[in-house]
């Protein structure tokens, strides 16, 4: 408005807003190009990385296991195994003791040892997958009845290409129900023996994966020898073996240090193959903890409870390792009482419910209203017997009322046949007796002089009756008249 008040035409107007917004879209459409060129490059990087994750994936399928497995192979592999078995040949070595632990080469290797121990679980994973590809057209169901990686090699190392498993002994490589179910399921599978260049392919790797686990015992053997001098408070609460199996999972004493309890906790769960058996016993949300002297000396209804216990006191000690503040394990021995302390707690019975004793019976006399004011005030109140029938009904008999068709106030069982009584009579209480007694005597009773309307006369009660009967009727013909 200011424009056109100044002179400035109206059409010029519209001429330079047409040219802005001109020139606003030719800026937008070099931002779009700008930006469609980003998303390609993007688009370009992520099917990089899709490709590179899928040849990832694609590896598990080689037929080559050189191709899959290459950490036994591997210079850092060899060198920590052979610094394992040397230490494991000479000992502790008590005179280093005074020293930081992160300068403590042996700590280092326990360091280097965890990060192995992981390494190798996922190396182990992977000739499962590799072994499960292979052997998967001789015995298809195997792989979701045994669920350990190290047991299933065992088993089809085991097996081979035997088709009837009545004549293999898997006696001490699985539970006996798992051996019933197992023999059951290869009497009727679908698979065929496997050819000689693929069992072969599948026996070297289930010897791959044992060798593995074998070299990870070892492993776990030395950190948990050295468990007392890196983490002796975590040692004193669970055991040396199971702070070293703690250690190994998470992947050190200070990452272990730092992850909340409740995962602590479920370190080294795995699921349990029960074979249609019942689920009501088994603890699937328990780790390495069900291996301590603690857990598997708690009753079974408190064992959950003490395994959350165990996993946070495990927690607390790991945190004082991992910053060496109590190297004589004193602390972890103190919460191990605690833990100790709290499940004998839960094991008490109940206190016994005490008797209720009876209060003491007072000697003065209670505080109620009573005497003669009571009284009077009871009786004037009093139900009378014409109130009582009045409230009462007899069963299958109307009631009479005061407007008649049950309209009104009604009498009850007063007047009936079945009360009982032929006549209720309102009898005069002795409190209004004795009120109408002292009103006559006020008013004619203490004077002995007579009035002139009094009358010598007496009359009987039946001339009485007889003078009313007589003034009814005359009344009455006056009417007729």
């Amino acid at each position: 408005m200011g424009d056109r008040r100044a002179g400035t035409p109206f059409h010029s107007q519209q001429a330079t807003l047409a040219d802005s917004f001109l020139a606003d879209l030719d800026d937008l459409s070099d931002n779009e190009e700008e930006v469609v060129d980003e998303d390609n490059a993007e688009a370009g990087h992520m099917e990089e990385d899709i490709d590179g994750d899928l040849a990832d994936i694609e590896t598990l399928n080689y037929d080559d296991l050189d191709s899959v497995s290459k950490l036994q192979n591997s210079q850092r592999y060899s060198d920590i195994m052979q610094k394992v078995e040397e230490a494991l040949l000479k000992g502790s070595d008590e005179s280093d003791q005074g020293m930081v632990l992160e300068d403590d080469p042996e700590y280092q290797l326990i360091v280097d040892c965890n990060s192995l121990s992981v390494d190798i679980e996922n190396e182990i994973v992977i000739i499962h997958n590799f072994i499960r590809d292979k052997y998967r057209l001789k015995f298809p169901e195997l792989e979701s009845l045994v669920h350990h990686p190290i047991d299933y090699a065992r088993v089809v190392k085991k097996i081979g290409n035997e088709m009837d498993l009545t004549l293999v002994d898997l006696e001490g490589l699985l539970p006996s129900a798992i051996i019933m179910v197992v023999s059951v399921t290869a009497s009727t599978t679908s698979g065929k023996p496997l050819p000689e260049e693929v069992l072969q392919k599948t026996i070297d790797a289930c010897d791959r994966a044992l060798a593995l686990d074998s070299a990870k015992k070892k492993v776990l053997d030395f950190v948990e020898s050295r468990m007392g001098y890196i983490a002796p408070n975590l040692s004193a609460i669970v055991g040396s073996a199971v702070a070293a199996k703690l250690m190994g999972t998470a992947g050190g004493l200070s990452s272990l240090a730092k992850m909340p309890s409740c995962n602590v906790q479920l370190l080294g769960a795995k699921k349990k193959n029960l074979a249609g058996f019942s689920t009501a016993t088994s603890q699937f949300r328990i780790g390495y903890i069900e291996q301590t002297e603690i857990f598997q000396t708690t009753p079974p209804p408190l064992k959950m409870r003490a395994s959350r216990l165990l996993a946070s006191k495990a927690t607390l000690a790991a945190r004082v390792d991992s910053i060496r503040g109590d190297p004589s394990g004193n602390t972890g021995r103190v919460l191990r009482e605690e833990i100790r302390k709290k499940i004998e707690k839960w094991q008490e019975p109940p206190p016994a419910k005490q008797p209720k004793p009876l209060p003491v019976p007072d000697s003065e006399p209670k505080k109620k209203r009573g005497g003669r004011r009571l009284r009077k005030m009871k009786e004037r109140y009093a139900v009378t017997d014409m109130r009582k029938l009045a409230n009462r009904m007899q069963f299958g008999i109307p009631e009479e009322s005061s407007l008649g068709d049950g309209l009104g106030e009604g009498y009850g069982m007063l007047g009936q046949a079945g009360s009982g009584k032929l006549r209720v009579s309102i009898g005069q209480n002795k409190l209004a007796a004795k009120v109408a007694k002292k009103f006559k005597e006020k008013q004619y009773g203490s004077s002995g002089a007579t009035s002139g309307l009094t009358s010598s006369l007496a009359f009987t009660p039946v001339q009485v009756s007889y003078f009313f009967l007589m003034h009814r009727l005359s009344c009455f013909m006056l009417l007729l008249v």
